[in-house]
């Protein structure tokens, strides 16, 4: 268990390892407003051992504990469900169960408090690495989830760690961020559906606000003076839209990315949009260093995309050593059958190359 430990630190951000504290949550809709949500995940310090998660209905789940113990709270898998974990198979990062309700883990370093652990308390502690798949596992809608919230209460495992901030997504578009800031529970509901890091979501909606100057198209041409002045090039309606990889820039980023898309025809059209919209937040890994000496031998701090059909409960992902989208479809799973499963994504950590054949 002291490896579990270590590996919530390292995957929250302590020890001040150089690291990506970045992921990029967008939600798109088709032109029937079916729901598609997508987002990345990164990590700089070296690749991590992700992993697809199948859980079937009536899986009996308990929760970590600071001292290492599984005494946590039960909680049983009311619905199946799906979901990328990272480092250990509890630990979901994103997830649909099947009755197509979406949650999601993202990093929320600095700003959030939880509660302090009681011991008294650990039969209603969920730790925060396992809050999405308690929620998949017990809830049904978003309403839902809010109504238990109260009987849980959310703990860090280690409080060297960093805090974490979530979004919940329905099939009916209805979509919440959950942060806990001076242990408070703060439900946000999502107008956007763009969701990044630090600080608070609320203060990102605002900062908005600052870019209400921005706009889809080009410049038209003006005249000042004698000068005729145009602009360089389409899209110049976005200049001064922020371009460096902090969470406020890909807040805004997203966000205006986000509202250009056209609404395509189906769902799966629509996912490959999102990981189109997706690659303009794949983050360089040297960045991330001032000492080129630590660089890891990998392609990208962005390790994985990820994005979820909510109306026809679809799973898909692709990875920085495969750009291949792959696609788990929950109506091929008996969820009463099925054994819980938790297989590798990837068994080559090298991207494969097709060579063309001339002849």
């Amino acid at each position: 268990m002291k490896k579990t430990i270590l590996l919530v630190i390292l995957l929250t951000g302590a020890f001040g390892l150089p690291k990506a504290k970045a992921c990029t949550g967008i939600t798109l809709q088709t032109i029937d407003s079916q729901i598609i949500t997508a987002r990345t995940i990164e990590w700089a310090a070296e690749p991590l051992n992700m992993m697809y998660v199948v859980v079937p209905r009536g899986l009996k789940q308990r929760s970590w504990l600071p001292d290492g113990t599984l005494h946590g709270k039960k909680f049983n898998a009311e619905y199946g469900y799906v979901g990328i974990a990272v480092e250990n198979d509890e630990f979901i990062m994103e997830g649909i169960n099947e009755v197509g309700l979406a949650a999601g883990l993202f990093y929320f370093p600095d700003y959030g408090e939880y509660m302090p652990y009681k011991d008294e308390d650990k039969s209603m502690c969920v730790s925060d690495m396992q809050f999405v798949a308690w929620v998949l596992s017990t809830c049904s809608t978003i309403d839902e989830m809010i109504a238990l919230i109260p009987t849980i209460r959310v703990i860090g495992i280690d409080p060297r760690a960093s805090t974490v901030h979530w979004r919940v997504t329905e099939p009916s578009g209805r979509q919440v961020v959950i942060e806990i800031v001076n242990q408070q529970v703060m439900v946000h509901e999502n107008p956007l559906g763009v969701l990044t890091n630090s600080p608070e979501f609320t203060w990102h909606l605002t900062n908005l606000n600052n870019y209400v100057n921005l706009a889809s198209g080009s410049i038209h041409q003006r005249e000042i003076g004698s000068l005729d002045l145009k602009a360089f090039g389409g899209g110049s309606g976005l200049h001064g839209l922020p371009g460096d990889m902090t969470p406020p820039s890909r807040f805004e980023r997203a966000a205006f990315f986000q509202s250009t898309a056209p609404r395509l025809d189906n769902p799966e059209q629509t996912v490959v949009q999102a990981f189109h919209l997706l690659n303009n937040f794949d983050i360089p890994v040297g960045i991330q260093f001032t000492d080129m000496a630590l660089v890891p031998d990998m392609p990208s701090a962005t390790q994985i995309m990820i994005a979820t059909d909510l109306q026809n409960q679809r799973l898909y992902y692709r990875t920085m050593y495969n750009s291949t989208i792959r696609c788990i479809d929950m109506h091929s799973i008996d969820f009463d059958r099925v054994t819980f499963q938790a297989e590798l994504l990837e068994n080559s950590h090298e991207e494969p190359i097709e060579y063309v054949e001339i002849y």
